[in-house]
């Protein structure tokens, strides 16, 4: 008798090929849209609400990322591990389904010309998901949308204009899980369990990641890359986690001016 733990192996392991057979060129479009951002001087700004912040800090601050990426990781929409009472789960929800929050959250920056957005939900519809990806549209900047598509399609819209992230976006990258985002069912649970998007999810940043390296190096602007700070005694890692420091800091220069 197969296990749930292996069953939900196999189920993940089935989305992750799914992945790649069917997203490798959005995703390779994707990083090419960063490359072209970052190398011009630009950003690629990361946003999601709850879970999907995870995807945002998986690009950077991470091991081996580099400065061009910036998570816009609001706290209101994704505090929330207390559950009840002061930052639970109640009140990041029902901001998600706020109208105007988004803008507010983006009103912050002084957004350039060469900056992008990628906007992370595995529905796709909620208010606050939906207006950060048309609030960055009207601003000049081209989405990337990471979403589940079979969630997406069969959701009503929840935001006023009638769309969806699915709508919002330049590039659409599906993340291959069903709706509801989890895979296993059992025997005397109502709800399914094993949520994949997280799987998923972090798979797509890492092969925009890596696929931006590659294209930065041939255009000849090699990125200043984040090395483990748990090499304990080595110089030469510190002194690269100090050129990363002072390269970010540069990259954020034309925001603030």
């Amino acid at each position: 008798m197969t296990s749930a733990a292996a069953t939900y192996f196999d189920a993940a392991l089935g989305l992750l090929g799914r992945l790649k057979e069917t997203q490798l060129p959005a995703i390779e479009s994707a990083a090419e849209l960063c490359a072209d951002r970052i190398a011009k001087g630009g950003l690629v700004f990361l946003f999601g609400a709850g879970h999907s912040r995870m995807m945002c800090e998986e690009m950077i601050p991470r091991q081996g990322c580099f400065p061009g990426f910036v998570a816009l990781a609001e706290l209101a929409l994704s505090n929330h591990t207390s559950i009840v009472g002061t930052n639970g789960l109640r009140a990041p929800l029902h901001l998600e389904k706020y109208e105007g929050y988004a803008d507010e959250i983006l009103k912050g920056f002084k957004f350039g010309p060469h900056d992008a957005m990628i906007v992370i939900s595995t529905s796709g519809i909620r208010p606050v998901i939906v207006e950060a990806a048309l609030g960055a549209r009207k601003r000049g900047l081209p989405v990337i949308a990471i979403l589940s598509l079979d969630h997406c399609r069969q959701s009503k819209p929840a935001h006023s204009s009638g769309k969806k992230l699915m709508d919002a976006a330049d590039i659409v990258i599906d993340n291959q899980c069903p709706p509801g985002d989890c895979v296993l069912g059992l025997p005397g649970l109502e709800w399914k369990t094993g949520p994949a998007s997280t799987v998923t999810g972090a798979m797509i940043i890492n092969m925009i990641r890596c696929g931006t390296a590659e294209r930065l190096l041939a255009k000849g602007k090699p990125p200043v890359l984040l090395p483990s700070h748990q090499a304990l005694g080595n110089a030469s890692a510190q002194e690269q986690l100090e050129r990363f420091y002072e390269a970010y800091r540069k990259s954020l220069a034309h925001l603030y001016q």
